[in-house]
């Protein structure tokens, strides 16, 4: 299966379709008398249906369990075609689309199966996802594409030269597939003064995103949350609550980190841990979203 750890719950919805064709009123009527042999088709599918859409992965083998924590039924019936539409709806790290196409299938085949005996002529046709929504495709096509950032490496022991940066890397990494770009990138010593000015000269450049790996721990050394928070016009604490909790869900010392995220004048600074997993997983907890905040923050003013 694809590895969905990384993605974080949203709430997915899709509505997939199947259209029973009987091929005499007759068959129709029966329905909606209920007076079919095997019983009342509507409601016996429907039970099949809900039945069904529960083992959707254990049918297909690419399919990841999913809490299903919605399943809904409809019946339209146009002359001969019944059109059966069957949604899905659940919180959770991908997309329901063939939960609710599996749903419908089944739908179908158990109305089948109950008017065969009435009805020689029943066919079933268009089995196919009508709607979906949920997940980073929703959102995507809304963010700015003229954005551009700074990323800073706080760290003793990289900016001497005795380790390698890999977080800074990763940070990179994101912003880019996120399409934003990147004005500069440097390495600086724990050093809260050299923190701030840095802070305030891409600031003073028209930077839209500030940020700051490393220095978010509890060593002596780690001060980048104290050089930064005088510095910040107004804090967003549901970003910081929204790194650490994923961050947590990963390994249990995340709630140690002290990753601050606020506004600074017209740009946005972050300061996160400085570790690769740590700086990786911050920013894969609110990357793209966050870019929503250009929409609200900035306006229209690159627009």
């Amino acid at each position: 299966m694809i590895d969905i750890t990384n993605k974080i719950n949203t709430l997915r919805i899709a509505t997939a379709q199947a259209i029973v064709k009987v091929s005499k009123q007759e068959t129709i009527d029966s329905i909606n008398n209920n007076t079919v042999p095997k019983g009342d088709v509507f409601e016996i599918s429907k039970a099949a249906g809900l039945l069904g859409v529960k083992k959707t992965p254990e049918l297909l083998p690419d399919c990841h369990p999913i809490p299903i924590e919605f399943a809904g039924i409809e019946y339209e019936i146009n002359g001969l075609e019944i059109t059966i539409l069957f949604t899905v709806k659940t919180i959770y790290k991908t997309g329901v689309e063939v939960e609710a196409m599996h749903g419908a299938s089944v739908v179908a085949l158990n109305m089948y199966d109950m008017l065969k005996p009435i009805d020689k002529g029943v066919e079933i046709h268009n089995i196919k996802l009508l709607n979906k929504k949920g997940g980073k495709s929703d959102y995507v096509d809304n963010f700015r594409k003229d954005l551009k950032a700074a990323v800073i490496v706080c760290s003793d022991a990289i900016s001497a030269g005795k380790k390698e940066d890999t977080a800074g890397k990763a940070i990179i990494k994101k912003l880019e597939e996120c399409e934003v770009s990147i004005m500069d990138y440097t390495i600086i010593p724990d050093e809260s003064d050299l923190i701030q000015d840095k802070a305030k000269i891409y600031q003073n450049d028209g930077a839209d995103l500030i940020i700051f790996t490393g220095g978010t721990g509890l060593s002596k050394r780690d001060v980048t949350p104290e050089a930064l928070e005088p510095l910040l016009d107004r804090k967003i604490p549901g970003v910081e609550e929204a790194i650490r909790n994923y961050g947590q869900n990963r390994m249990p010392y995340a709630m140690l980190s002290r990753s601050i995220v606020g506004t600074y004048g017209k740009s946005l600074i972050m300061a996160i841990p400085g570790s690769t997993n740590g700086a990786k997983e911050s920013m894969d907890a609110i990357f793209p979203f966050i870019l929503h905040l250009f929409r609200i923050f900035k306006g229209a003013r690159h627009d």
